[in-house]
């Protein structure tokens, strides 16, 4: 059942008897694995979601293998669990909103390059007037036009 539990939790598959005669070294045929995961599947340990599928192990046996894993530290274990759910949810968080703020930067990039007309005009500096008034976005435009003039003067 361990290999089986190690293996599910790495792949989200159910495991088959083939693969853990094959793959974890038992020194058995398939035949003896299958009927030994049966026999755990009448103690509720694992289920077969469909009659031509692997097995996966049920709630009762995560319980039984963290219990072997874990002794008397289920609250500890639960706790971090719940800390690396949060850390997960919180950089998920970041990542999104670093996100959303690229999504905005583009948007603006487009309605900036986004006219029919460009007129005339002799410097930088009424060029980047042209493309966005404040002092934000001429910072922005100042670092996007030395990007520009880096690119042009690599070619």
């Amino acid at each position: 059942m361990d290999a089986l539990i190690e293996e599910y939790t790495k792949t989200a598959e159910p495991v088959s008897s083939k693969f853990l005669a094959k793959k974890k070294g038992f020194d058995v045929c398939p035949a003896t694995i299958r009927n030994e995961l049966q026999e755990l599947t009448i103690m509720g340990y694992i289920y077969q979601p469909h009659t031509s599928a692997g097995r996966m192990p049920s709630e009762k046996a995560f319980r039984y293998f963290l219990d072997r894993i874990f002794p008397n530290k289920e609250k500890e274990f639960t706790e971090f669990i719940f800390r690396e759910v949060r850390i997960t949810r919180r950089k998920i968080g970041d990542e999104l909103r670093l996100a959303e703020e690229l999504r905005g930067s583009l948007d603006k990039m487009m309605s900036m390059l986004n006219f029919e007309y460009l007129p005339e005009k002799d410097n930088l500096l009424e060029v980047l007037g042209i493309l966005g008034p404040s002092k934000t976005e001429h910072e922005k435009n100042i670092s996007l036009m030395r990007s520009l003039l880096k690119s042009f003067e690599e070619l």
